[in-house]
Formats: structure tokens, C-alpha cells, sequence
């Protein structure tokens, strides 16, 4: 997806407050026009406030297990993946190119944090990319904070979910007849979601019976997986999610100067895997990779050299520079090809005559 100008390279801007971020942009923007404020998106909004309620049950004693903990903490970033890897490296940029099987496998690992289809994503990603912190931008938090962390998810939107709106961003998505049958099948992802919370519970059943060997050890595990494994966990990852497009927006340093808001959030950075290094990301979209300074860490992209290594990613797209200097290269390589092929019709060597 093409990105917008930057103009600096690394270490032109080192900024803390967002205000100075780009004087040029308004201090605050209404809600975008082509969102409808009497048009409540109710399916969303019960959603959020349902798990977030029962996300609560996590304070009672009772359903307290370091297991549960554990899963929970290890599905923060493995179901993340889902999201980071998949939905926005592959799916919404094409960074890396994974086997169809793989792709489909992480899509159903997203489909497995609620937050929402394929096509609806990074449509809604791809929209945000074009008209970042402008008043087109589906979740800016120069409207306000919360808006750009959860209210946009409660008011519809034409720009992000309308016919036109797949054809002009994610046609090529939905051109994937899995992708295609995720939009048409509407109980389809929230049936993937109650398979794999059941599998999830029936794990904790499991590690109840054989750690307290009794029926009531396999509930409170059940229950306790249940509550920490899927649901605290699900909220977790939205809360996370939606920190790229507020935090990441509001507080932190930049590298580069860009025609929006964008931050580098290290916070951000460690939860959601790479995906806080913001302004990095909106400096060069295409890239695989968020890390452009040493301590930077990416741990998604390290994920993505790791299934280099395993033969299964290829086309990964490397950082705009190293992508510079291959063309650089390249040129350099071409003209001296063109001037060897002058030369060689221009003399003919002694074994030629």
C-alpha cells in the first residue's frame, strides 16, 4: 500500500510531545464524514462490553491458576501473532509471503482475538494508511483518545464497511475464495472463536485432573482457562490492538518525520511484538521489519526470519534503505552491462575475425 512522503532520514526528529509532531496538522478533527452517528453498531458494542464483563470473573480467587496465568501471558503473544504477522504484515502490506496453508493457519489464530474478518481489517488498515491523522482516518485520536482506542468500533463507518469500500482496499484479499467465505458466512468466526474456547477449556480441564486428580481440580481448571486463556485473554489483545492506533499516535519519539502523528512507543513495542516501533512502520510501510535501531527489538519479524529459515516465508520486503541500495545496485550493474554490450559490438576481437 503506497504510504505517505517522508522527508528526513534516521534521527532528523527526536520528539516526546505529540503537539510538535507535525505543526501542520490540526490539534483536534472531528469524526470523519462518512461516519454515521445515529448508526450504532450494537453487534460490536455488546461484544465489547459482554467480554469485558465477564473478563472481570479474573478477580475471583476461585478461578486463580498459574497455569491459566501462563496460558494467558503465552496466548497474549501467540494469538497476537495472529494479528501482527498475519492480518497486518501479510495480509494488509504484503511484507512476506507465506505457503496458503500457513497463511490461512494465522488468519484462523486472528479470527481466534474477535477482532473481526480478513477483509474488514485491513480494509479498515489500508483506509488508516492513506489518510493517517487526517479527518478521513477511521481512528484518529486527534478526534480523542478513546475514539481512536474503541469508540470507532461503535459507530459505522461507509468508508470501512461498505461494498465499495473491499473493492477499492482488499479486493485482492477477498479474491481468496477462504477470505471470501469468512465475509459470506457470517456465524463462520464466531464459530471458529467458541471451537477454539472450548478446545482452550477442555485443555484446562485436563492440566486440573492431573495436577488435582479430582473432578472438582478438572472444573476449577476448565473454568480457570476459560476465564484466563480466552476471555481476559481476548481483551488483553484488543486493549494491545488498539494501543498501535492511540498510544502509538499520542506519546512517544520519532525517527522520521511523517505527515501524521505517529509515535515510537517502547511499551507498545514489548506487547505487541514490534508493532510500537509506529513511526518507524508509517516511515516504510512495506516493510517487514519495524526494527530500524539496534535496541528496537521486532520480535515479529523475528518470527518471519525464523520461517525464512524453515523455508517457509519468501518475497520478504527488507527496510527502504537496503531496498535503495539493491536498486542502486542494480542500475550500476545495468549500465555497465549496456556499456560492456557497446563494446562488444563496436570491436571485434582477434578469434571473431
Amino acid at each position: 500500500m503506497p504510504g505517505k512522503v517522508n522527508t528526513l532520514e534516521p534521527g532528523a526528529e527526536s520528539s516526546t510531545s505529540a503537539p510538535d509532531a507535525n505543526p501542520g496538522l490540526p490539534g483536534r478533527l472531528p469524526l470523519p464524514l462518512s461516519v454515521n452517528p445515529s448508526r450504532f453498531q450494537s453487534v460490536y458494542f455488546y461484544a465489547l462490553l459482554t467480554m469485558h464483563l465477564l473478563a472481570l470473573a479474573a478477580f475471583i480467587p476461585w478461578l486463580f491458576s498459574p497455569w491459566a496465568v501462563l496460558f494467558f501471558i503465552f496466548g497474549v503473544y501467540f494469538f497476537g501473532q495472529g494479528i501482527n504477522l498475519c492480518y497486518h504484515r501479510v495480509l494488509t502490506h504484503r511484507s512476506v509471503e507465506l505457503p496458503r496453508w500457513l497463511e490461512h493457519f494465522w488468519t484462523i489464530i486472528a479470527l481466534c482475538c474477535m477482532e473481526d474478518t480478513p477483509g474488514k481489517w485491513v480494509t479498515t488498515h489500508r483506509h488508516h494508511h492513506k489518510h493517517s491523522d487526517e479527518q478521513a482516518d477511521p481512528h484518529s485520536p486527534l478526534v480523542t483518545f478513546w475514539w481512536s482506542h474503541f469508540q470507532w468500533l461503535t459507530l459505522h463507518n461507509s468508508d470501512t464497511h461498505s461494498i465499495e469500500a473491499f473493492q477499492k482496499y482488499s479486493k485482492d484479499i477477498l479474491s481468496d475464495p477462504f477470505y471470501m467465505k469468512l465475509e459470506k458466512n457470517k456465524w463462520l468466526s464466531p464459530a471458529i472463536y467458541l471451537a477454539h474456547a472450548a478446545l482452550i477449556m477442555a485443555l484446562g480441564a485436563a492440566v486440573g485432573y492431573f495436577t488435582g486428580g479430582t473432578v472438582a481440580a478438572m472444573v476449577q481448571g476448565g473454568l480457570s482457562f476459560l476465564v484466563w486463556g480466552v476471555i481476559l485473554r481476548t481483551v488483553a489483545v484488543w486493549h494491545i490492538t488498539w494501543s498501535v492506533n492511540s498510544l502509538t499516535h499520542t506519546w512517544g519519539y520519532r525517527n522520521y518525520t511523517t505527515d501524521d502523528r505517529s509515535r515510537n512507543n517502547w511499551l507498545v513495542a514489548v506487547l505487541a511484538s514490534g508493532e510500537g516501533w509506529h513511526n518507524n512502520h508509517h516511515h516504510d510501510q512495506a516493510s517487514a521489519s519495524n526494527q530500524h535501531l539496534w535496541w528496537e527489538f521486532d520480535l515479529t519479524y523475528y518470527h518471519i526470519v525464523l520461517l525464512k529459515w524453515l523455508g517457509l516465508a519468501r518475497n520478504i520486503i527488507p527496510p527502504k534503505q537496503v531496498r535503495h541500495a539493491r536498486n542502486a545496485q542494480a542500475r550500476s550493474a545495468a549500465k555497465g552491462a549496456g556499456a560492456e554490450k557497446s563494446f562488444g559490438l563496436n570491436i571485434r576481437l582477434p578469434f571473431e575475425q
